[in-house]
């Protein structure tokens, strides 16, 4: 029975101390490098990329500090609103900065963390 009253529903995202996504794409198409606007080197080889996501969302400055010094990658994005970072290099480059993250923020910042999934 249809009563003509709405129902106010309000949503409230309460982020957790996570990294939700930690995926490498080890030998993407050039295809997926323009449409992300990434700059490439692949004088050094095939390139991979790195894509990461965090929260809380400012997280997202450390473990790019992490990835930079950790391995050598390159930036590709950083959100610091969302959570979100993308890396570049080779794919030892990606899987290692990568790991550091995950250890880091498993160590010493205690979250939450997913395992790393590839393609």
């Amino acid at each position: 029975m249809d009563t003509g009253v709405k129902q106010r529903i309000v949503q409230e995202l309460v982020p957790g101390k996570q990294i939700t996504l930690a995926h490498i794409i080890a030998n993407p198409d050039q295809a997926l490098y323009q449409q992300l606007g990434l700059k490439i080197d692949i004088s050094n080889g095939g390139q991979a990329i790195g894509v990461l996501t965090i929260s809380p969302a400012e997280t997202a400055i450390i473990i790019a500090d992490i990835a930079i010094k950790s391995a050598g990658v390159r930036l590709g994005f950083l959100d610091r609103y969302l959570g979100s970072l993308i890396i570049t290099g080779t794919v030892s480059e990606v899987e290692a900065a990568i790991q550091a993250i995950i250890d880091y923020s498993d160590e010493k910042l205690s979250f939450a963390i997913c395992d790393i999934t590839r393609t």
